[in-house]
């Protein structure tokens, strides 16, 4: 309390001047009345120590007690250990020191808020701030900050549509012809008035309408500005501050408790900072924040910037320059502060909160009951757990286009633990159009899938993980006409595929689109450059049109041309209506070359350049007729993934993998068995007989063998009550089965899948029940005469029938 020492001694050296003054105007004045002089001099002190006691004295300090405490609705403190109930004899000390500096905080700085030093506890008990803290929880101070409701996240920036382009105006010229040629017009037998009162009628319309508009836009642009904050700079909040210098901690920054995000001290969100504290002192800060927490310097050693409360020899050190820090390096200044200090310090007392415990399940919750909505503007923000929906949603993101968040603009859903890898999901309301995001790892290579519809041959685009396909597709595009793949990285460098359908041919019998496939009009692919080939003889494109029976062809272009060569045939067919052979003639090859060939000029090479590619265009159509087959599989495939919506569960995670946990639980079941083994070997089978004779009587040879003779009857009749048992439940388990195949029988015809089900079900457990039984019969009909004569050869060793040791000697 340096400064506080401070204020007090300026305030008495200020009497003392005042007192040295009057007196020594009362000597002038003839050293009329000497002894009240003197006798004041005396007193002021004592009238200024009284006054101030005073003073403390009246101050009233607000305690915690109006802030919202936990009360016994909401937390059963029954459960509570007795340090969150009562306070010890060292707190009790620390909360009458914290007291007491409140006071004369409050009668220096009456302007600030009260500080925030011992509020209650769930159990209605003041406790020190600082003991709330556990060092290996909190080891930074908290910072105590104004303004809690800052804006994290920028608002939405509203599109606005740019205004229609100017359209040029084009005069046409008219030809003028001699008037004695020109053709009379007739009349117009229009009124000009009701068309002037149309056009005006219609131009009151357009400005009603932009005056709506206006209107509109107006009341939207007002409603959209931020209302003023009344209550800006009067909230106060918790923060976590982490001072530079320790653990490689650069510069010093803010930690929101709430969300974890960091923040620089900088920062414009801070509006300023009343006090800290952490587990071992509290501080004030007595700098001023008009510029927010911009220029504030955070050496709690300093006392003026940073009044702390407890003395001790573990608060921060003031940092210092060099020639300061030369100044305090005698042996004999620190010996004599240590002395100073060593009867001021105060131990603060141990934290009275348990360590916290996380259950894994509350961990993966997340929030509470596992969802959490945050409202922004003109969007809505809703977090999920992992594993809490069935379908693996784990976050939604909706955003509206008013402010009332009624009309919905478009949804993003994000998944987790997908067995179809679904990772994203996004719905444009507007355009109705679906898409589709994976991680690798779907049977089918999907990557993305933009739809508005699961029907087949609608408009789709679907992207592939090309690496993960051997044919190279990377995206296929199709609408009811046309299909279009692109491709990347084949050996017969293709790389565009665009097929043409028309009109389906309509059949009688009801036919899919798999036995019934759009006939194909035309194919145009196109491939990359093959640098093995001179460019005249690598295809760039070729277009079947099948319709026409035309193949086109068009090669690359050299770099030192312009163009590139150009080749048509006319594909007919083979043979004629009479059935004779059709022969190769010229007019089927039309070509353009840059630099002609004379071996293309021949009829054989053109020939054979056709049969090639009536070879490729079957190819190519078989290929087209397979993506449509594919496609298919794709749109029902993923009817049955959204229908199923399968998640997967690690191996590790014993509580939701069934496999893993049946394995546990059969683990443990083998232990239990067998400790219960172990458990009646160690059993002495000889305590319920030796139980019915006196204590500490010997054995005669009579009784030996009479005990010999119940112990084996007795264990002979559990052994056969024990198979009576397991036969009597095999006989119940085929009883039942019968009963319910005789049901079957006469029920057969009027069961539904369903039922069907249940019934193959029922029959599937009964007969493994009925074999586990049998197995167990089995065993211990073998097991059992073992078990009798391992029995009886341990009764003729224990020493406790020595008798018979004698009898069989």
């Amino acid at each position: 309390m340096e400064v506080l020492r401070e204020k007090v001694e300026e305030e008495e050296e200020a009497e003392r001047e005042e007192a040295a003054e009057r007196a020594e105007w009362a000597r002038t004045e003839k050293m009329m009345r000497p002894v009240e002089v003197r006798k004041e001099e005396t007193t002021l002190t004592q009238e200024t120590l009284r006054d101030l006691e005073k003073k403390l004295s009246e101050i009233q300090i607000p305690i915690s007690a109006e802030l919202p405490a936990f009360t016994k609705d909401t937390i059963d403190i029954s459960k509570l250990p007795v340090s969150y109930k009562t306070n010890t004899p060292k707190e009790e000390h620390l909360l009458q020191v914290a007291d007491n500096f409140s006071r004369q905080y409050s009668h220096l700085c009456p302007d600030r808020v009260p500080l925030f030093l011992h509020p209650l506890n769930e159990c209605e008990v003041p406790k020190f701030v600082s003991t709330t803290l556990r060092p290996t929880l909190m080891p930074y101070p908290e910072l105590y900050n104004w303004d809690s409701c800052a804006q994290f996240v920028s608002d939405f920036l509203t599109m606005v549509p740019l205004p229609d382009p100017l359209k040029p105006t084009i005069k046409s010229e008219e030809k003028v012809l001699p008037k004695k040629y020109t053709i009379r017009p007739p009349r117009d037998l229009c009124s000009r008035f009701e068309q002037e009162q149309e056009v005006k009628k219609q131009q009151e319309i357009r400005a009603q309408e932009k005056k709506q508009l206006r209107e509109e836009e107006e009341r939207l642009m007002e409603a959209e500005k931020a209302k003023p904050d009344a209550l800006h700079g009067l909230r106060v909040h918790s923060w976590v501050l982490v001072l530079s210098g320790k653990r490689e901690v650069p510069e010093n920054f803010f930690i929101d408790a709430f969300t974890g995000h960091s923040y620089s001290t900088q920062d414009e969100r801070f509006l300023g900072i009343e006090s800290l504290w952490n587990h071992k002192n509290y501080w004030i800060n007595m700098q001023d924040c008009w510029n927010c927490c911009k220029d504030l310097i955070f050496d709690l050693g300093d006392p003026v910037r940073w009044e702390y409360m407890l003395l001790g020899t573990d608060k921060s050190q003031l940092s210092l320059t060099e020639e300061d820090d030369s100044g305090i390096n005698d042996d004999d200044d620190v010996e004599n502060l240590g002395k100073e200090d060593e009867d001021k310090s105060f131990d603060m007392p141990h934290s009275w909160v348990e360590q916290i415990e996380i259950s894994p399940e509350a961990f993966e919750t997340r929030c509470p009951n596992g969802k959490k909505v945050i409202q922004y503007k003109r969007a809505k923000l809703e977090k999920w757990a992992p594993y809490l929906n069935s379908n693996g949603l784990v976050s939604r993101l909706t955003t509206y286009e008013d402010l009332e968040c009624t009309n919905i603009l478009e949804i993003k859903e994000w998944y987790q633990n997908r067995e179809d890898m679904l990772e994203l999901k996004h719905i444009n309301k507007t355009t109705d159009l679906k898409t589709d995001y994976f991680k690798p790892g779907h049977p089918q290579a999907l990557r993305v899938h933009s739809y508005k519809s699961m029907q087949p041959e609608m408009d789709r685009v679907i992207e592939f993980y090309e690496m993960a396909r051997v044919d190279g597709l990377i995206k296929r595009e199709e609408t009811a006409r046309t299909m279009t793949e692109y491709y990347q990285g084949r050996p017969d460098f293709l790389s565009y595929r665009h097929a043409n359908f028309g009109p389906r041919v309509k059949k009688l019998a009801l036919s899919s689109a798999e036995s019934n496939p759009r006939p194909i009009v035309k194919i145009t692919e196109r491939f990359f450059r093959n640098s093995a080939k001179p460019a005249e003889e690598d295809v760039a494109e070729r277009v079947f049109l099948l319709a026409e029976e035309r193949i086109q062809l068009r090669y690359h272009c050299r770099d030192d041309h312009i163009t590139a060569s150009k080749r048509e045939f006319l594909r007919r067919t083979e043979v004629d209506s009479k059935g004779n052979k059709i022969i190769m003639t010229p007019d089927m090859c039309i070509s353009f070359e840059v630099e002609p060939m004379e071996h293309t000029k021949k009829l054989l090479y053109q020939y054979e350049a056709m049969m090639h590619l009536k070879r490729e265009e079957k190819l190519s159509r078989h290929q087209v007729w397979e993506s449509e087959l594919e496609v298919l599989e794709i749109l029902k495939l993923r009817e049955e993934e959204e229908a199923a919506h399968t998640l997967t569960i690690s191996i590790y995670d014993t509580k939701r993998n069934e496999k893993s946990k049946e394995y546990r639980e059969a683990m443990e079941r083998v232990m239990h068995e067998e400790h219960l083994r172990q458990m009646e070997t160690q059993l002495d089978y000889l305590a319920p007989f030796l139980a019915q004779l006196p204590p500490g009587e010997k054995l005669t040879r009579w009784q030996a063998v009479r005990l010999k003779d119940e112990c084996l009857s007795d264990f002979k009749q559990r052994l056969i009550n024990k198979a009576n048992l397991i036969q009597a439940r095999f006989e119940k388990e085929t009883q039942e089965l019968q009963k319910k195949q005789q049901w079957y029988q006469e029920n057969q015809v009027t069961l539904t899948p369903e039922d069907e089900d249940l019934y193959l079900s029922y029959c599937s457990q009964a007969m493994f029940r009925i074999r586990i039984l049998e197995q167990r019969l089995n065993r211990h009909k073998e097991l059992a005469p073992l078990k009798y004569l391992a029995l009886e050869e341990k009764l003729y060793k224990d020493p406790r029938l020595g008798e018979l040791q004698k009898i069989f000697a």
